[in-house]
């Protein structure tokens, strides 16, 4: 019972009140957790990240061209930058749609771009990078979905 002096416990931060705000937390914390990956990977080793992403072998980033550290490190920073927004949607559901908008801006164009070049990979690695640079995409789409009737988007403010 919610009184002056007995106030209705406090939600906790993230806290999913319904099957869709959880499944749009999951979106979120996958697309923190490859933000980390590439992030981390781009940013503190830029040479390696080039040579063997997405996996030892694969060369997914050395077939398209030259090396370039700063541009490594860059694409290293952006996703540094979509990491700590990802997390602050985590925390803070009603960033989902801005965290959503962010990514999907990103990953649109990611996605575009590598779908024009896929003639520097042979078949598999064309299928596979495709489907790994849509997932992203995806999960963006999940984030601006507006909620469900009746389940308030926002809570956690």
């Amino acid at each position: 019972m919610t009184t002056a002096h007995n106030p209705a416990p406090a939600r906790s931060v993230g806290t999913a009140t319904t099957p869709w705000d959880a499944g749009k937390g999951i979106a979120a914390t996958v697309l923190a957790l490859n933000a980390a990956l590439v992030g981390v990977w781009a940013g503190a080793f830029p040479l390696s990240f080039y040579r063997d992403f997405p996996w030892p072998g694969a060369h997914w980033v050395s077939a398209l061209g030259p090396y370039d550290e700063h541009l490594v490190r860059d694409v290293g920073g952006l996703y540094l930058a979509l990491l700590v927004l990802s997390v602050a949607a985590l925390r803070r559901p009603a960033l989902r749609a801005t965290a959503g908008g962010a990514w999907l801006v990103f990953s649109a164009e990611h996605f575009l771009w590598h779908a024009v070049h896929l003639d520097a990979f042979p078949p598999f690695h064309q299928v596979a990078s495709s489907v790994a640079l849509s997932l992203p995409l995806l999960l963006a789409v999940t984030l601006l979905l507006p909620g469900r009737a009746g389940a308030p988007e926002g809570h956690g403010t």
